[in-house]
């Protein structure tokens, strides 16, 4: 057992670091090129910060464990409200961002029952990948159409992003882009496998792995940015970093299974699963629309989150 932890720990660190690199070369070869830093911010950045949600998604699906990659979009949806936002929201209190309360905390419910209904049958086809990709496809165009408007501005959360981004030579920036394709395509494959591995040992279905350890740890990074943003002094771009990435987990990582080789879920998890992400999103537009006089999770609002995502996970260690 201590090999397969070992490669998942590996794993993650590989992964987490190779998805930096990718983003970073990425970033700058299309900066060297002369796109536009708007839609640098809406394209690769958004995309590039859920590489590795993504390619682990794939490779479960190529390796015949789809339910791995559905555990993972879910739970890391449930991970990014409850335990993310719980534990930034307990160190400083949260303000939504207007962009955050009118347009993307909006999309992130409209996706999420998007997801439900779509999953209402038990199964993610091919047909259902193709009407996530669809729904992701729209929202990036109306993205660029609305940040290509002379009144709009790039997100907090994204423009944080490019402020960080490194300065590259056309050289660099391909090398790291290769390097970081390359490492981010090995450590995915790895942390499938030693993940996989686990499940097997331990007698649990993938579907709990990929809700449980592969959620956690696909989240650390949002995790890391999200306490940085608020340490910083802008824990307005906290809840930002999150919508987005709840957003993608859906749209793109969901897809990949009913694309690659469709699954099939069963009632409990369904309603389990599913029900807690919808649950804790809409928790989250109740701070932002409904509770409190202010747009903001208060301290006692985040240890209420993490106390959910907590016993969530009690659930899932008493049912495996």
């Amino acid at each position: 057992m201590w090999v397969p932890l070992l490669l998942l720990i590996l794993g993650f660190i590989a992964l987490v670091w190779s998805a930096d690199r990718f983003l970073s070369g990425a970033a700058a070869c299309a900066r060297n090129l002369g796109v536009s830093k708007m839609l640098i911010g809406l394209t690769v950045v958004s995309v590039g910060t859920s590489a590795p949600e993504i390619l682990v998604a794939i490779f479960a699906a190529l390796d015949g464990n789809p339910l791995l990659a559905v555990g993972n979009a879910i739970g890391s949806n449930i991970a990014n409200i409850g335990l993310v936002l719980g534990i930034t929201a307990m160190i400083a209190p949260l303000p939504f961002s207007k962009q955050v309360r009118q347009t993307e905390l909006p999309w992130l419910l409209g996706a999420t029952l998007l997801a439900m209904f779509l999953l209402f049958d038990r199964e993610l086809s091919f047909l259902d990948g193709v009407i996530l990709l669809l729904a992701l496809t729209a929202i990036l165009w109306r993205l660029v159409a609305n940040q290509s408007h002379p009144s709009q501005e790039i997100s907090p959360s994204i423009a944080e992003e490019l402020d960080e981004l490194p300065d590259m030579t056309n050289l660099q920036a391909v090398a790291w882009l290769v390097v970081g394709l390359l490492v981010l395509l090995v450590s995915a494959q790895v942390l499938v496998h030693a993940a996989t591995t686990i499940a097997t040992r331990l007698g649990v279905s993938d579907m709990i792995i990929g809700l449980t350890i592969v959620a956690v740890g696909t989240s650390l990074p949002e995790l890391a940015a999200t306490i940085g943003s608020a340490v910083k002094g802008h824990p307005d771009i906290a809840i930002g970093n999150v919508v987005g990435s709840n957003i993608l987990n859906i749209l793109a990582v969901l897809a990949v299974p009913g694309l690659v080789s469709g699954a099939v879920i069963e009632p409990g998890a369904l309603w389990r699963d599913g029900g807690m992400m919808l649950a804790l999103t809409v928790m989250l537009a109740l701070f932002a629309y409904g509770i409190n006089s202010r747009a903001v999770i208060t301290r006692f609002e985040g240890m209420v989150m993490l106390a959910g995502w907590i016993g969530y996970n009690l659930l899932l260690v008493q049912q495996a």
